[in-house]
Parts: C-alpha cells; sequence; structure tokens
C-alpha cells in the first residue's frame, strides 16, 4: 500500500488517528501553536488543520494536495496561493451548524426576555419584575445568508410562530424559508426583520456589507445577531448605532480584532451579549468534523470525488 502523508495539527485521539492510518496515511502531528516548517512536513500530501497560516509557509510543501480545513470559514487560508496552484481546499460546512444554531436561538430569546437585566438582579439578590418583556410570536426573524447554520437556526424556530426569511445571491428557495430576497432588494428585505442574523462568508465582497447606510435600512428596535465573521460588520459604525439605541439588543460571537480588547466599548453597552467565537462549541464538534476528514481522506485515497470542496472560482 502506498502511504500518503498527511499533516495533523490537532490531535483527534488514538482510536481516530489508527482509523485514518489504516487507510494508508502516514501521519506527522504537530501542534497547530507550535508547528513550523521542517524536513519531516515539507513533503505532505494532505494538511489538516485550522489556521496555521501565519507559522507556516506552504510553498515549501511541494506535494501538497489537500487542505482540509475543520472550520467552516475559509478566510484564513491563502487562497489566492491555494487556487494558482490546483489544490483542492475543503471545509467543514455543517459541522458546527447544530450547535451555532441553537446559540442563535438562545440569543434571540435572551434579548427578548430582557435575560441581561434578570441575571443582574440575581447577583444582587433583587427581586424585582420587569413588565417590559417580549414575544417572539409573530415576528421576522431574517438571516442574511441561507447556509448550512441559517438553516438549521430556520428549523428550531419552526415552533414559534415567527416568518423566517433569506437573503442570498438570487433569491432563491431554501428549505425552512418563507420567503427569500435576492442580495440585491437588500433594503426591502431588510425592513421586515425583527430580527437580523448574520449567517453569510466573509469573502471581499461581504467585508463590512453591514455599515452605518445598512443599519438606517433596518428597522428601530430591531436584534442583531453576528455568528459568521467579525468584518463582515463595520464595528466602528455599530458602535454609534448602539449608542444611538437603534437596536432591542445586540448578540455578538465574533469580532473585527480577536480576542476583543478590552479597551472596546462594545463590553460597556448595556444590551449588547457578547461571547468569545464560542458559539460552535459542543460534546459532539470533534466527532463531526472528524467524519468529515474521514470521509475526505478515504475518498482521497480511492481517487473518489471529496465532499465539501470550496469553489474558489466564487471569487473569495
Amino acid at each position: 500500500m502506498i502511504k500518503v502523508k498527511a499533516l495533523f495539527t490537532y490531535n483527534y485521539g488514538e482510536e481516530k488517528m489508527n482509523k485514518v492510518k489504516e487507510l494508508g496515511y502516514e501521519i506527522v502531528y504537530m501542534n497547530e501553536k507550535e508547528v513550523f516548517n521542517n524536513e519531516n512536513i515539507n513533503d505532505i500530501d494532505v494538511l489538516v488543520c485550522y489556521n496555521p497560516f501565519e507559522k507556516i509557509d506552504i510553498k515549501q510543501f511541494t506535494k501538497l494536495k489537500l487542505i482540509q480545513l475543520s472550520s467552516i470559514g475559509i478566510d484564513q487560508a491563502p487562497l489566492d496561493y491555494i487556487k494558482r496552484n490546483n489544490i483542492v481546499l475543503s471545509n467543514n460546512k455543517g459541522g458546527y451548524s447544530i450547535p451555532i444554531g441553537e446559540w442563535i436561538i438562545l440569543k434571540i430569546l435572551e434579548i427578548y426576555k430582557n435575560s441581561l437585566y434578570f441575571y443582574k438582579k440575581q447577583e444582587n439578590k433583587e427581586w424585582k419584575i420587569n413588565t417590559n418583556l417580549l414575544e417572539l410570536y409573530n415576528k421576522t426573524i431574517g438571516f442574511i445568508g441561507t447556509g448550512t447554520i441559517a438553516i438549521e437556526a430556520a428549523k428550531r424556530l419552526q415552533g414559534f410562530g415567527v416568518n423566517i426569511y433569506g437573503l442570498n445571491t438570487n433569491g432563491r428557495d431554501v428549505d425552512c424559508f418563507d420567503r427569500c430576497f435576492p442580495i440585491d432588494d437588500i433594503d426591502g428585505f431588510l425592513s421586515k426583520c425583527d430580527v437580523l442574523v448574520v449567517s453569510i462568508p466573509y469573502t471581499k465582497k461581504t467585508h463590512h456589507l453591514i455599515n452605518a447606510k445598512v443599519i438606517d435600512k433596518m428597522k428601530d428596535n430591531c436584534v442583531l445577531i453576528n455568528i459568521a465573521r467579525g468584518s463582515i460588520i463595520n464595528e466602528l459604525d455599530l458602535i454609534d448605532k448602539i449608542k444611538q439605541g437603534k437596536f432591542l439588543g445586540v448578540a455578538l460571537d465574533v469580532f473585527e480584532q480577536e480576542p476583543l480588547s478590552k479597551e472596546n466599548p462594545l463590553w460597556d453597552l448595556d444590551n449588547v451579549i457578547i461571547t468569545p467565537h464560542n458559539c460552535w462549541i459542543s460534546e459532539n464538534r470533534n466527532d463531526r468534523r472528524f467524519e468529515v476528514i474521514y470521509e475526505n481522506l478515504k475518498r482521497l485515497k480511492n481517487d473518489k470525488e471529496l465532499i465539501n470542496v470550496v469553489n474558489l472560482s466564487k471569487g473569495y
């Protein structure tokens, strides 16, 4: 059996790594935080990783055929070089969609039911009723991007009696959505949404897609949630609009600069919920992403079509 060499920057455990070896792979493991170019890895055929690209120079990987990312996002990878050298790039599309979908529902409800208010009262052992809580029923939830994350969230919203709208390239119909709008009609879409979820991939085209001009098109007292990438939103514009009272609440798991600086004004805004790029975490995350990795490594060995291959001709 001809050995194919794969560099893993995350250890999936002895049982899983042995399954890969049984396919005929020689595995080299280097922790992503400590990885560096050396003779032992410069001849790899496959790179299985999240984001080691600031520490290693993949130009030295002269035999590299496949980069298998453990993330859904691909913006951390050197896309121009990968495309130019016909390296296959695959991501973990769908691998984190269930926990992120759950997180989206949680934050919508926390904002509508003003959980921050009650947590603060509990901390101070203060018994005080709040009569300003809202129902989610009959509201319109809009998703900018109708991929796997948005679909999983939409599935879970269907029992709440809400309208579920999506925004995608051409307004194509998507399962679990009541209506989808084309990107050209973003103003019409925004004007209808009580809750807006940013779930679109980060690309050159979506950089600062959400800016002051776009925010002005949103309903007053809208809820804004971002689980995609921080740089899809112009953070300075967002902070300004929050201070002006535009939003009922904002929940952010991603930011333009991570970790979020202690000096960032977002920390101190009363109606903002911050989590540290954490919404994808669940007890099933390793099993799900390993399933994708294993399936692609098996297909590569058998010369079959890979799954979750990223089409770089779309202009990332």
